[in-house]
């Protein structure tokens, strides 16, 4: 509901920029039309072959690149500290997290892509079988805020599934784009099978609607996700949108308040803010907002703005200068519309992309600041009459990505999650990504899951074999 951060032109100016300096360490040009088209022809002679390779020389690539990732995790992780401004230990984090997808996948697609035979009203008559065979080439296009995991939630189960890939990653995030790439061939997967591609926007439409490219998905801004579908629908492709969020973080009046309040610091503040699945508005239940509010507060002063290097600091910067100024006007906009901002903690450092943590209470419901996601470290605090209208403002959003639900009576907490409408909803705990469990939203936060069987199934032909006795009755 927000207009996207990134730059509106054509070109996208590849750059790395520490978020935490400000300096500009590395620039990379724009792909040119022709290398767009030779990298297309190089994935599809890739997918001629790879699409019937055997699922154990898939799996052997998936483990060789998880086994990379972590005997180079320091490596890996200092990148994207440098390019994106996460913290180190969180970077370390996610490099573990992307090869534990690659494990997953290698440990399980075959089982996942199995071939089905299916009950038919007189097996006399043949037998039906569902086989799932690959599309071909397919273009993802990601986002910064976790430059690995974004690109290992997408190309693990389509590369296990005989699919090959291109990626136009963030323009500010370009080596570790190059680094994945280069971690792929390292562990054997063919060349040509996935390719990094410093891609304009005039280009994306130019890949999609190339007839050897069978599908897209994106990851990123509800603008870029409208611009991209329509694309996709127009050249009859398939596409899948991984879009924004502001998470419901709903607090009833049996929580333990000690812990909750520790996930909330936790859910809101994580990667600098900048989470989809962020807990960005959390709605307490009037018998425990003042007690919330007072140990929120404190617990989100006792955050550490600094060097994302630095171990002590447990505050990111934002990915861009351009991010945080985006974020502090917005926070002006919602005050304007009525909205009450407390600053909290020290000032923001003098050096870096910081905002300093804001809490924003008496979000009236027509304030549109109420429909926004801040992707930063600012908190939307609701008070609600009770657990009715706890529900009733959590579903009071365009968004529908995840949730929480924080209570002392779990079985309640699972039914109150049932009644939140998100693609995910979790009890106790800020809304999470793990390699073995589904990720994706509805409305505004887009269509389509990543992940597990679902995401594995999202680009494949599920074909129907059906064999019939030749003198089967009409």
């Amino acid at each position: 509901m927000v207009p996207p951060h990134e730059k509106k032109d054509s070109t996208m100016t590849y750059a790395t920029t520490n978020p935490y300096s400000g300096e500009v360490l590395k620039t990379f040009p724009d792909a040119t039309d022709d290398a767009v088209l030779f990298a297309i022809g190089r994935a599809d002679h890739a997918f001629q072959s790879w699409r019937h390779s055997a699922f154990a020389r898939r799996a052997t690539v998936m483990r060789g690149a998880a086994a990379i990732l972590r005997k180079d995790v320091e490596r890996y992780a200092r990148l994207l500290t440098l390019e994106m401004g996460k913290l180190l230990a969180e970077a370390k984090g996610e490099v573990e997290l992307s090869a534990a997808i690659f494990d997953y996948y290698a440990d399980n697609a075959e089982r996942l892509l199995a071939s089905q035979t299916l009950p038919v009203a007189d097996p006399a008559e043949g037998e039906a079988t569902l086989v799932h065979e690959p599309l071909g080439v397919l273009l993802a296009i990601e986002p910064w805020n976790f430059p690995y995991y974004q690109i290992a939630r997408i190309i693990a189960p389509q590369l296990s599934a005989g699919n090959t890939m291109l990626l136009k990653h963030a323009a500010n995030v370009p080596q570790s784009a190059a680094a994945f790439e280069a971690l792929m061939l390292e562990a054997g997967l063919p060349e040509g099978a996935f390719q990094n591609l410093y891609a304009t926007r005039e280009q994306i439409e130019l890949i999609i609607n190339d007839p050897r490219v069978h599908g897209v998905a994106l990851t990123g801004s509800e603008a870029a996700g409208a611009v991209v579908a329509a694309q996709a629908g127009k050249a009859l492709k398939k596409s899948t949108m991984e879009l924004g969020g502001a998470d419901a973080f709903v607090v009833l009046k049996d929580a333990d308040l000690e812990k909750t309040v520790r996930w909330a610091v936790f859910g809101r503040h994580w990667n600098g803010g900048q989470v989809c699945v962020s807990s960005k508005r959390m709605i307490i239940v009037d018998e425990v907002y003042d007690d919330f509010l007072d140990r929120y507060t404190k617990g989100v002063a006792a955050l550490r703005m600094g060097d994302p290097f630095d171990p002590e600091t447990t505050l990111a910067p934002l990915s861009s200068q351009k991010a945080a100024d985006d974020l502090k006007d917005m926070i002006a906009r919602a005050v304007e519309h009525g909205a009450r901002a407390m600053p909290v903690g020290p000032d923001a450092p003098n050096q870096g992309a910081f905002v300093r943590p804001t809490i924003l209470t008496d979000i009236g419901e027509d304030n549109p600041a109420r429909y926004w996601e801040f992707f930063g470290p600012v908190s939307m605090l609701f008070r609600a009459k009770d657990e009715d209208d706890a529900v009733r403002i959590a579903n009071d959003s365009p968004f529908g990505l995840g949730g929480s639900v924080f209570t002392s009576d779990t079985k309640h907490g699972a039914e109150v999650a049932r009644r939140i409408s998100t693609g995910m909803v979790f009890v106790n705990h800020p809304t999470m990504v793990k390699a073995d469990l589904p990720f994706g939203g509805v409305r505004r936060s887009g269509y389509g899951r990543e992940l597990l069987g679902l995401g594995i199934k999202e680009f494949v032909n599920h074909k129907l074999i059906d064999v019939v006795d030749i003198d089967a009755p009409f």
